[in-house]
């Protein structure tokens, strides 16, 4: 299923929990199965900062609650590479796409934006196919690794995109700056204040999706969807008249 697996799930060694609420969203809204949230990173290396950074996102959203899934793009083609988008990769991103109720981006920032593998796995998200919307009503978590100083460009970006693909991006980001610094040879996170500010995201997110997934199908209805398909509808019906 091009899921990357959780080492250590459960061991947080950056977590101070005597400050943590385990169940953030208690109360926020029905809690009947855990909220889905799918992982998307943007670097191949063997040692990615952003995929590491997002493992580390995967095990708070999981110690909040969460089901989660990490993609792992490790053979993802560019848009319009393969015809028809007939790729595996392609169809098992949009699956996993359409089982989520938010999304976590997390992009290294190369040349002051995000990476190209990173566009490829967005690009490669229909805002529709046909009446399934892959991404329309999911709330967005967005995060950054950065090789030097502290910026905020790749999550503009995402932020950008995010609207376009008419998603809820929570308020609170996440830019880890000179990310080689900050991971233990392991590939786990060392305590710090760009820790904590994951953890401030991850929480975050998970209370945001469940207050907004019980009204996800009013918040998404638009005039301008209803009318189209009205009149869709209408050219059917005289079709089938004819």
């Amino acid at each position: 299923m091009r899921l990357r697996q959780l080492s250590d799930p459960d061991h947080l060694p950056a977590l101070d929990r005597r400050y943590v609420i385990e169940r953030p969203a208690l109360d926020l809204g029905p809690l009947d199965h855990p909220p889905r949230i799918l992982l998307l990173y943007g670097s191949l290396r063997p040692r990615s900062f952003s995929r590491l950074a997002t493992e580390e996102a995967a095990r708070l959203l999981q110690f909040f609650g969460a089901e989660v899934r990490i993609f792992d793009p490790c053979d993802m083609p560019f848009p319009d590479q393969v015809k028809g988008d007939e790729h595996p990769a392609i169809h098992q991103l949009r699956e996993h796409s359409i089982w989520s109720e938010g999304q976590v981006w997390c992009s290294p920032e190369r040349h002051g934006q995000i990476t190209g593998l990173m566009k490829a796995q967005i690009d490669n998200l229909p805002l529709s196919m046909g009446a399934i919307r892959p991404t329309q009503g999911r709330t967005l978590a967005v995060m950054q690794v950065s090789g030097g100083s502290q910026s905020f460009n790749a999550v503009n970006t995402l932020r950008l995109l995010g609207r376009w693909m008419r998603m809820f991006t929570i308020p609170n980001q996440s830019s880890v700056a000179k990310a080689f610094q900050e991971f233990e040879a392991d590939g786990r996170m060392k305590p710090s204040s760009y820790y904590d500010r994951i953890v401030d995201v991850m929480e975050e997110l998970v209370r945001v999706t469940v207050l907004m997934r019980p009204h996800t199908a009013q918040l998404t209805d638009r005039y301008s969807e209803r009318k189209e398909d009205a009149v869709k509808s209408e050219a059917r019906t005289k079709i089938s008249a004819i």
